[in-house]
């Protein structure tokens, strides 16, 4: 009998710790997939992308406005494009902060130059 208990209590105790161990292990949730976008033109970075930003983005995430990223030039914009556009999106947290959301139109072509390889055009 007091094998029996012994094994039930190992197994119940195997069996919470699967319960409870990987939520407190586990990585940051994957932000939800994006909505599919529809490119009929190409993006330009420096005819449509870095003026969305400069407009919409450096007060914040200007050279020497303290708030990172740093989002002044092709090289920083591109390596966070995945979170800018989330962000955009409302995931985890809707940017502009404070603000409205920027129009869809805007916030389309970012994914549409992202979709299309970030090019530095």
């Amino acid at each position: 009998m007091k094998k029996t208990n012994s094994i039930f209590f190992a197994l119940g105790s195997v069996a919470i710790l699967t319960l409870f161990l990987p939520s407190g292990c586990s990585k940051a949730k994957a932000p939800p997939p994006l909505p599919e976008v529809i490119c009929t033109s190409t993006i330009s970075f420096s005819q449509q992308v870095a003026p969305m930003i400069e407009e919409n983005c450096s007060g914040c995430h200007g050279s020497g406005a303290g708030t990172s990223p740093v989002l002044s030039n092709y090289t920083e914009i591109s390596e966070n494009a995945d979170k800018i556009i989330h962000a955009l999106r409302g995931t985890p947290q809707l940017m502009p902060e404070g603000g409205p959301a920027l129009a869809d139109s805007l916030i389309q072509q970012f994914q549409c130059w992202l979709q299309q390889g970030k090019m530095n055009n």
